[in-house]
C-alpha cells in the first residue's frame, strides 16, 4: 500500500530547515523584525534564531536577495549589485539619484546620528531645510527623537532604506572617517628626505 496522497488545500507540516522558515517570514514581513519576534513565532530561543539568520545570510550570498541588519532588526532586501536592474524594472531611475547637497546632508546624518538640524546646518554652513525635507520624503532619514537641549530640537537618524539605497547590511559597514594625510604634510616630508 502506498503513502496516502495529500488532499489539495490540506495543511501539511513540512520539516524545512530553520533558515528557510526565517526566510519565508522575512519575505512576508511588512517591516524589519527583531530576533525576539522571530524566536516567538518559531517557538525557539533567540540564539537559535541567530544561528538560523547566519545560515540564511550565507545561503543568500549567491542569490538576488540579502539579509539586512539595522538597529537590531532584520529584513530581506535586493542585492546591491542589482540596484540598476531593479530601478529600471520598477521605473525608478529618475527618482533615486541624490544631489550633491543631499548626499552631503545625508553623510552628516549617517556619521553623526542622532543629530539635530542646527548641528547639520553648522557643519554644512548653509540652511538644510530643503535637503532634510527631500531626504525625509525619500525615506532615507527619520525623526528619531528630541534632544535634551533648549527648544528640544528634533533628532534625525538614517533608516533601513538608507542602508538598502547604498547596499549596506549595517551602519557599521560605512567607511571610517579617518582623514588621509594632507598633501602638504607629505610634500614637507619628501623635502626633508
Amino acid at each position: 500500500m502506498s503513502d496516502p496522497q495529500p488532499i489539495p488545500g490540506e495543511n501539511i507540516e513540512i520539516d524545512l530547515p530553520l533558515f528557510v522558515k526565517i526566510e519565508a517570514m522575512l519575505f512576508v514581513a511588512p517591516e524589519p523584525v527583531t530576533t525576539a519576534q522571530l524566536a516567538t513565532a518559531l517557538d525557539v530561543a533567540p540564539s537559535v534564531v541567530e544561528r538560523g539568520l547566519n545560515e540564511l545570510d550565507a545561503s543568500l550570498a549567491t542569490r538576488g536577495l540579502r539579509l539586512q541588519r539595522h538597529a537590531g532588526r532584520f529584513q530581506l532586501t535586493t542585492a546591491p549589485q542589482l540596484t540598476e536592474l531593479i530601478e529600471r524594472f520598477l521605473g525608478l531611475e529618475a527618482t533615486t539619484h541624490l544631489s550633491r547637497a543631499a548626499l552631503e546632508t545625508l553623510a552628516i546624518i549617517a556619521y553623526q546620528q542622532p543629530v539635530t538640524r542646527p548641528q547639520i546646518d553648522s557643519i554644512r554652513g548653509v540652511n538644510s531645510d530643503s535637503m532634510m525635507k527631500s531626504l525625509l520624503s525619500k525615506g532615507l532619514i527619520l525623526e528619531s527623537g528630541r534632544a535634551d537641549g533648549p527648544g528640544r530640537p528634533i533628532l534625525y537618524s538614517t533608516t533601513p532604506e538608507f542602508l538598502q539605497h547604498f547596499g549596506l547590511n549595517s551602519i557599521l559597514e560605512m567607511p571610517s572617517l579617518a582623514r588621509p594625510e594632507e598633501e602638504g604634510d607629505n610634500h614637507d616630508e619628501m623635502l626633508k628626505g
